[in-house]
């Protein structure tokens, strides 16, 4: 093995990542480092890589030059100093959460909401999540450094360009375990047809949803979507009308017990609002979608029915390792993803091309082995 590799890094905002080499990670103490195999292009990068600066400048991203790439998957090289349970050889996937361990939050065991969390290869959540976006790189490079605790085991039957999806499956999935869905319960998403949308049509099946509407406004991709759950996915497009009314038409009035707000940053605030009023009484929505801006809604109509917001922003490393496990015991079928891989030298190729995709179906890959 030689002292260097290969990686991506970004030196300014708004430029083209340039491929050099770098030194190869050592991991310390509870540390691996991993092979990357495949790293998920996601559809926000593009705009982290342009425009987080101006528009988000409370969320801090690593110091420049940066190697970014948020879902990682491959195979453990080396492993440090008191690692338990993992190996040389090992396939896994790195969940790039990271947490401090020393917060308030972290010794209740409340890890996502530590002081300092941070998306490793993407930005951080608060001042102080510097240190650990610097600490710990992301996946665009043909090694990378993990915390133990952030990685997910893959069975034999999940290959890396798959796995690499985590992020966004796991968002989902963290989202409707947050709302209790289970079987009985309506579920609605907006933007559904989109990568975190689609991945509630892929895991509703695994979770024993029996009715899920979902919306989106491309009518041709909504029938994609609808034909993964015949009978028990029901889809509207935004051309066709509120999503409210529909719903109140669906239901017999009655409403939806989850609404799930999978848009992106530049998606009307109406749309999120009909999800609102949507909702049966008692009912609770959980934004993952990141919707930009001040949002007004009926704060006396959330009251008078009981209604709950909640904000998601990710999934743990336990989160990630129940899917996994799903995917093993052929419950979570996630075969209709379609895979568009890219070598690292045309990382900047990959990024530029998401905009192109399939709606969620497409799964953009950077691939250092390739």
């Amino acid at each position: 093995m030689t002292d260097t590799m290969l990686a991506a890094r970004m030196h300014n905002v708004a430029e083209q990542m340039r491929l050099e080499q770098v030194p190869q990670p050592i991991p310390g103490l509870g540390e691996v480092r991993v092979r990357v195999h495949a790293v998920n292009i996601v559809p926000n990068l593009s705009n982290i890589l342009e425009n987080w600066t101006t528009w988000f400048p409370e969320d801090p991203l690593p110091t420049l030059p940066a190697i970014f790439g948020l879902d990682p998957a491959g195979v453990v090289e080396e492993v440090g100093d008191g690692v338990i349970g993992w190996e040389v050889g090992d396939r896994v996937y790195v969940n790039p959460g990271r947490y401090c361990l020393a917060c308030e939050a972290c010794r209740d065991g409340d890890l996502i909401n530590c002081s300092s969390y941070a998306f490793a290869g993407y930005f951080g959540f608060t001042p102080t999540s510097v240190a650990l976006l610097d600490r710990y790189p992301g996946g665009l490079a043909e090694s990378m450094l993990a915390p133990a605790y952030s990685l997910v085991r893959l069975p034999d039957n999940l290959d890396f360009n798959t796995a690499a999806r985590f992020g966004y499956l796991g968002t989902m999935y963290s989202a409707l375990k947050k709302a209790n869905a289970r079987p009985g319960r309506t579920v609605l998403v907006n933007g559904i047809s989109g990568t975190l949308g689609l991945s509630a049509a892929l895991l509703a099946p695994a979770m024993g949803l029996t009715t899920l509407y979902g919306t989106a406004r491309n009518r041709e991709l909504l029938k994609s979507v609808a034909d993964l759950m015949p009978d028990r996915l029901h889809t509207h497009s935004l051309l066709d009308g509120p999503v409210d009314t529909w719903i109140q038409e669906q239901t017999n009035g009655r409403g939806v017990d989850i609404y799930i707000d999978a848009l992106g940053p530049g998606a009307d605030h109406e749309t999120f609002r009909e999800g609102m009023r949507s909702l049966r009484r008692g009912g609770v929505c959980v934004d993952i979608g990141a919707m930009m801006g001040e949002l007004s809604i009926d704060i006396h109509r959330v009251m008078d029915q009981q209604l709950r917001i909640i904000g998601s922003a990710w999934s743990t490393a336990r989160e990630c390792q129940e899917m996994a496990d799903m995917v093993a015991a052929g419950t979570l079928d996630l075969s209709p993803l379609e895979h568009h891989v890219y070598p690292l030298r045309d990382v900047n190729s990959a990024i530029s091309g998401i905009a192109e995709r399939n709606g969620g179906f497409s799964n953009y890959i950077v691939s250092p082995t390739a």
